[in-house]
């Protein structure tokens, strides 16, 4: 069962550096330090420093406000991006999908660290909301970036910022070397390194995802699809192809040439590898779901789903994943998959839950975003909740660990049959591809009509009671009363109650 951390959420170190990794659930010893770092009489804490929070992907701040009042916004930018030769530049607004803020405190005061597409990443004051800094990418940046703690022999380098963005203005797939994973500096904003981005079978070299950190080594999996494991410290860069890239020890391709066939070569990794005791869980777009032991070193495990998967793999309480599937190559709908991967992958499935065939944009439906459980905010017995929200218009909330025993519903194939869960509630928010975040009493969904900011209870009854209207892709964050979340409008917004603590 994992282990509900107390409210204020001191992330353990061992989650992403120093310590040997662990089977959730036991302690980790404590051998070098928890969650902070000094530097120069300065006591840096990592609050939320990786994508949902941490290795399991299920973690989104404290508390949440009980309204959505404009403490502060700060106006991101905005900037260009070409789509491809043939459709050109888009010109872009603030920050979208997933762009989740990370947030590290410095001797108790919050700052933020937000990617935006004015092609730069940014440290913002998340009191005031003033810039400290700014690094400039070569495009806009769109994924949630990890900030990990190094051994780097200079100590304003040994707390590191890992961030992706897009492959660059004037570069396209074939352009020699797209260096668009660089590796910057928390305290001071310059770059510490960049890695070149292969070109394979992906028809991308963007970096969407956000990677994860296990006795020093960091993996993720970029939008080549190659899961990759690395050295991210400073010291163990070397300079290849007139670039100071990272130390690489293993790639391997989350994909078959027969995916490639079927997906005409969109089998883009842009999700966020997660853990379960010594497997690594990642999903992508060639329609599946991979297990990497750390032991063995291989992808030893694979769900074929045959879609689309945008979302990462969310860690459950019971060691389970939640997958969120796209209406795409498929005949059957998009939805949600829960996955026991202890099981032979034909025998992994849980239940499904298929949403509306309702496209949006140039989505055909199902569900882009990652899932959200309540499992790290509820006490022995209350409901264990995960929430979506769906092309279709839909939030959806389920209790993912109680079964519908009157309901079959069809797989994504078309053909396959499968138990479904117990559906807690819905609420028309609109069409989203954000993640929706949970506390111990509110949850909170962001979408392309606004933010919505609901109550609910153990009994899993849901109220809302507030709505800010505003354009969202992002995916928020909860920190002491008050939501942090950027706006394709241009703005990252801090929402609350104004004159609060």
């Amino acid at each position: 069962m994992i282990q509900i951390w107390n409210k204020r959420r001191q992330i353990i170190l061992s989650v992403f550096f120093l310590i040997p990794a662990f089977v959730w659930g036991q302690k980790a010893p404590k051998e070098t330090s928890d969650s902070e770092i000094i530097i120069d009489s300065t006591n840096y804490e990592l609050i939320i420093p990786t994508f949902l929070g941490d290795q399991q992907r299920n973690y989104y701040g404290d508390v949440a406000p009980d309204t959505l009042e404009v403490i502060w916004k700060h106006y991101l930018g905005k900037g260009k991006t070409v789509i491809s030769r043939k459709l050109g530049e888009r010109e872009w607004a603030g920050a979208g999908w997933t762009g989740q803020p990370l947030l590290v405190e410095e001797n108790g005061h919050p700052y933020i660290i937000q990617g935006a597409y004015d092609h730069h990443l940014k440290k913002i004051d998340a009191i005031s909301g003033e810039l400290v800094w700014q690094y400039k990418f070569d495009d806009v940046v769109k994924g949630t970036g990890t900030i990990l703690i190094s051994k780097a022999e200079n100590k304003q380098d040994r707390i590191i910022i890992l961030q992706g963005s897009r492959l660059g203005i004037g570069n396209y797939l074939d352009t020699k070397h797209i260096p668009s994973y660089r590796a910057i500096s928390y305290i001071t904003g310059k770059e510490l390194w960049r890695m070149d981005q292969k070109w394979t079978h992906s028809y991308s070299r963007d970096v969407d995802g956000s990677a994860i950190v296990l006795n020093d080594t960091t993996y993720i999996g970029f939008e080549n699809s190659l899961f990759t494991a690395m050295d991210a410290s400073p010291q163990s860069a070397s300079m290849r192809n007139g670039m100071l890239q990272p130390k690489v020890h293993l790639e391997r391709k989350l994909y078959t040439l027969e995916d490639v066939r079927k997906h005409k070569n969109n089998v883009v990794t842009e999700s966020s590898p997660s853990v379960i005791g010594r497997d690594i869980f990642i999903a992508s777009g060639s329609g599946r779901v991979w297990a990497y032991n750390i032991d063995e070193k291989q992808l030893t495990w694979n769900f074929y789903v045959g879609s689309d998967i945008d979302g990462s793999a969310v860690v459950t309480a019971d060691s389970c994943l939640l997958i969120s599937v796209e209406k795409q190559y498929i005949k059957g709908r998009g939805g949600i998959f829960k996955l026991n991967p202890s099981r032979d992958s034909g025998a992994a499935v849980e239940w499904y839950f298929p949403v509306k065939d309702k496209g949006y944009a140039s989505w055909e439906g199902g569900v882009i975003g990652s899932v959200a459980v309540n499992d790290r905010y509820i006490e022995k017995g209350d409901k264990k909740l995960a929430a979506f929200a769906a092309l279709d218009g839909n939030l959806y909330v389920v209790d993912h660990n109680q079964i519908n025993e009157g309901r079959k519903v069809l797989g994504p194939d078309s053909v396959s049959v499968y138990s479904a869960p117990q559906k807690i509630f819905s609420y028309p928010v609109g069409a989203s591809i954000s993640t929706p975040i949970f506390t111990k009493d509110k949850l909170v969904v962001a979408g392309y009509k606004g933010l919505y900011l609901f109550d609910y209870n153990v009994s899993g009854e849901f109220k809302l009671i507030k709505k800010f209207s505003t354009t969202f892709e992002a995916t928020p964050i909860v920190y002491k009363g008050k939501i942090f979340i950027a706006s394709r409008d241009g703005n990252l917004y801090c929402l609350g109650r104004k004159g609060g603590s």
